[in-house]
């Protein structure tokens, strides 16, 4: 139950940060606010682990990771954030929302069926492709005028 509370919260949050920025980005510029972004980021992630982490461990433990591509995930926040603004921006929040999460199931889907990336492979259900296919149609629904 506490995984999809904070699921919730997550999803909330990412619409609430992805408007946000794209409120900023009209007085300033696209990299900017997600330079900022990434920056106040980094500082509540500092002064976190300084009080709940540090003892346990430490920037040197980031070097022992067995796979180095797994620590480009700051890179590629930092196109998360620029492809949540521009499509916020031209699409609106909500239908921005709904194809990234559309996105964000069938890409994680693909990890899972095919073992990519250190995940345990899963197997295929065609009841888990019949609902990609049917938030498809949701999104089709949505966008019917």
């Amino acid at each position: 139950m506490l995984g999809i509370i904070i699921a919730l919260i997550s999803g909330a949050l990412m619409s609430i940060q992805g408007v946000f920025n794209t409120g900023v980005t009209k007085q300033t510029g696209n990299w900017i606010v997600n330079s900022f972004v990434q920056f106040t980021g980094f500082l509540v992630c500092i002064v976190v682990w300084f009080f709940k982490e540090r003892q346990q461990t430490g920037f040197a433990d980031l070097f022992r990771i067995d796979h180095k591509y797994m620590l480009l995930g700051g890179v590629i926040g930092a196109f998360i954030t620029l492809t949540v603004i521009v499509s916020m921006k031209n699409l609106g929040p909500a239908r921005a929302a709904l194809l990234i999460v559309v996105s964000q199931v069938a890409v994680a889907y693909l990890i899972e069926l095919f073992g990519w990336f250190e995940v345990e492979r899963a197997a295929f259900e065609w009841r888990k492709l019949l609902g990609m296919l049917t938030a498809v149609a949701g999104i089709v629904l949505f966008q019917w005028q």
